[in-house]
């Protein structure tokens, strides 16, 4: 190559950084001042870096077969903050893939692809009402919800984190720095993308200007959330002391508290809900909900459109899943199986619920999948194996293209990711907001037996789920457009 071309070539890199450095502003107006989230296939470019945007341009590449730029979606970003849209999610790069082969007027082209929501602001803010938020626990999942949900909060979210319950620790100034540096630093998720302060004599946390208070008490028994401002919450357990109705019940019994959510599998009636999946049979009576389990949010989906797809006649599903703080560090008594061998070094074999838990969302699957999961020395990101006998022959080339297809342009699309490279690793997909990814690399279909591997994120994707269905029993729903073309 030239100097010239790779001048001009280095030139077209700088060109583009400063398009999307034009973007950014562009993009946190339509957040933060109509609630509309602007994305790429699914990706939020809210709040990200001019790399990040030029990345998730690339991506594009990768999953459409054709090149888009900054250069062909800035013309789009910029029309939209020129129309008086209304509340949702717009895709720019599948309007971007449209626009190319269409053409024309960028204002006349949005007008029309986005119809249903053009006119529809309201620069009142009467597009809903605000929903108090607690979490009960604090721990990793607890901080990570908190994180995502103060990162939402700008935009019109609707989700509004009021409190978090902890335990008492003595020294509640010195409790509080504790806990406001560990949302503030995270080894495996890094820093919190802010400013965290701390008032201990008003016992708060600050994060982005949301006040948070904190409450410490040692069951939900002893709280009156009104006495703090707060009036038909949600509370969002993630303690996992209490798993079935009788226990969860005592959020219910508290003033302030309208409905309690578990992040872990429920017991008993409690019924199990994977977003995406199952979350519609949830009715303004259910007062109890579970989010099941990250290992069954991420096989759920993928199970679910396979078997639409090719049908399941059964299977079996090996996970292999990061250790949790419920293992030792180093060998130590430990009241289950093998957890009580040094979870850093060594790769310990253990049960799990997830199979089983599959028929709690999809009824279909009953008695139709085994389980076992695998214990592994890394602090995140887990995997799942899905080992399937189906009923329609396929082969490992028709089986991925539906799987994209399924990423792409279906109601999944926040819930099942795919990836096609032969060089990633469980670490690629730290912060990764889908329930699961499937490898494309990896799949194994020959007649009617398939091998399906799905990475999942068992903190970050699965608290994304949870998320999602706070907002679904908040009443927050956003349009997803342009609609999925036929």
């Amino acid at each position: 190559m030239s100097q010239q071309s790779l001048d001009t070539v280095f030139q077209e890199w700088h060109d583009n950084q400063a398009i999307a450095e034009q973007m950014i502003p562009m993009i946190g107006s339509l957040y933060r001042h109509n609630n509309v989230v602007v994305t790429m296939f699914g990706r939020s470019l809210f709040n990200r870096s001019v790399i990040r945007i030029l990345k998730d341009h690339r991506y594009v590449r990768k999953i459409e077969g054709t090149e888009l730029s900054v250069q062909d979606t800035f013309p789009l970003v910029k029309a939209l903050t020129e129309l008086n849209l209304g509340p949702a999610h717009v895709d720019v790069g599948k309007l971007g893939v449209a626009y190319k082969a269409h053409g024309g007027d960028p204002v006349a082209f949005l007008r029309d692809e986005l119809a249903e929501i053009v006119d529809g602001h309201d620069p009142a803010g009467n597009n809903g009402q605000p929903k108090d938020v607690v979490l009960y626990g604090f721990g990793r999942i607890g901080r990570i919800l908190a994180r995502v949900l103060v990162e939402k909060a700008g935009g019109g979210n609707l989700l509004r984190l009021r409190a978090i319950v902890v335990r008492g620790r003595g020294d509640i100034a010195k409790d509080l720095e504790k806990r406001a540096s560990l949302l503030r630093r995270d080894s495996v998720h890094g820093p919190f993308n802010g400013t965290i302060s701390v008032d201990a004599e008003a016992r708060t946390i600050t994060a982005n200007g949301n006040v948070i208070r904190v409450i410490y008490a040692d069951s939900p028994a002893e709280i009156d959330y009104t006495e703090y401002g707060i009036d038909n919450a949600v509370v969002v357990d993630n303690t996992g002391i209490w798993r079935d109705e009788a226990g969860l019940g005592q959020h219910i019994q508290c003033k302030g508290v309208a409905k309690a959510i578990l992040t872990a599998p429920g017991k008993g009636d409690v019924a199990n809900i994977v977003y995406g999946i199952n979350h519609q049979d949830i009715g303004e009576e259910d007062r109890i909900l579970s989010a099941a389990s990250c290992t069954t949010n991420a096989i759920v989906p993928v199970l679910k459109v396979l078997n639409d797809e090719f049908g399941v006649e059964h299977g079996h599903v090996e996970t292999v899943h990061s250790y949790t703080n419920d293992q030792n560090l180093i060998d130590n008594y430990h009241k289950g199986d093998r957890r009580g061998r040094s979870a850093p070094l060594n790769m310990v074999l253990t049960e799990t619920g997830a199979a089983k838990a599959v028929a709690k969302a999809l009824p279909e699957f009953a008695g139709k999948l085994t389980g076992n999961a695998i214990r592994v020395p890394t602090p995140n990101v887990s995997m799942a194996i899905l080992n399937l006998r189906l009923e329609r022959e396929t082969d490992a080339e028709a089986l991925n293209d539906f799987l994209r297809r399924m990423s792409l342009d279906s109601p999944y699309q926040k819930q099942i990711d795919f990836v096609d490279s032969p060089e990633v690793v469980s670490t690629d997909f730290v912060g990764n907001r889908h329930a699961g990814i499937v490898d494309a690399k990896a799949t194994i279909a020959n007649g009617k037996n398939a091998v399906v591997y799905v990475w999942y994120d068992n903190e970050f994707g699965y608290s994304c789920q949870v998320i999602r269905i706070l907002q679904h029993v908040s009443n927050v729903h956003f349009l997803k457009l342009p609609r999925a073309r036929a």
